[in-house]
């Protein structure tokens, strides 16, 4: 029974460490732009049938059965997209989306080509002036500013006006779309702030933003991350504590298997 207990009570410590882990991410990124938590989900293990509920024994029959579990495990972690806080900066690229939709950007072919998708608005213009990600990939569709325009408007349906002194009334020169997901949960985290599609998140559903409840984009701002530092604080409390009390189980079942072998040389 005591040796049983060792491995049921290393199968919590290892599943709490995953626990550490994910919560250190999260606060890692409590300041990078658009950052959505993680939350993790612990499964149990098999159990150990050692009498089964409704068996029968003379004229009784047993209510509840008798059985032993071997432990817990990470089953999965989920990406948590709850709008994150508004930041003001005035600065004429940055841009936020005020719903779900994500922005869609194309990828080179050096990290495998196709489209990638991310919340975080912090655009700006390339050398072409079309407007790109800090990593350098570009809006889908392209954005391209004329490099003689002084000011660019920003609608909230995405539409993109550019102009100069002299042309107060301005050009259009795009508009914003933005893509959603039937389960974006799915989506596959790819880093530098980009998300990937997989056959979980099903396929991109790509519209002109504040069409079909996709969003609006505000300009002159950014969306930050939704991570709430005191729960994870919490959360990191109780994942400490859970492990320190699995690490008890295994010295308590240390101490009785060593009982055990204290007996054996009498």
């Amino acid at each position: 029974m005591a040796l049983r207990a060792l491995y049921t009570a290393a199968t919590g410590m290892t599943a709490q460490t995953v626990g550490i882990d994910v919560i250190a991410n999260n606060l890692a990124n409590v300041n990078t732009t658009a950052f959505k938590r993680q939350q993790v989900n612990f499964q149990d293990l098999l159990y150990q049938e050692q009498q089964q509920a409704g068996s029968t024994g003379g004229d009784t029959s047993i209510p509840s059965g008798l059985h032993v579990g071997l432990g817990t495990k990470v089953v999965s972690t989920n990406r948590v997209f709850t709008q994150g806080s508004m930041i003001i900066t005035d600065r004429p690229f940055d841009l936020a989306v005020q719903g779900r939709g994500f922005f869609k950007v194309k990828l080179p072919s050096s990290v495998g080509g196709g489209y990638g998708y991310t919340r975080a608005g912090d655009f700006s213009r390339d050398q072409n002036g079309d407007l790109a990600t800090p990593g350098g990939y570009k809006l889908e569709p392209s954005i391209s500013i004329p490099a003689e325009s002084t000011w660019v408007s920003v609608r909230r349906d995405g539409t993109v006006v550019s102009g100069t002194p002299d042309d107060t009334a301005g050009t259009e020169v795009g508009q914003i779309q933005l893509s959603t997901f039937i389960n974006p949960e799915g989506l596959l985290a790819h880093g530098q702030n980009l998300f990937l599609e997989t056959e979980a998140s099903g396929s991109p559903t790509d519209q002109a933003a504040g069409e079909g409840g996709v969003g609006e984009v505000q300009q002159g701002a950014l969306e930050s991350s939704n991570v709430e530092v005191v729960k994870e604080l919490v959360s990191m409390i109780e994942a400490q504590r859970a492990f320190e009390i699995n690490s008890q189980v295994i010295q308590t079942s240390n101490e009785a298997l060593q009982v055990v072998a204290n007996l054996i040389r009498f």
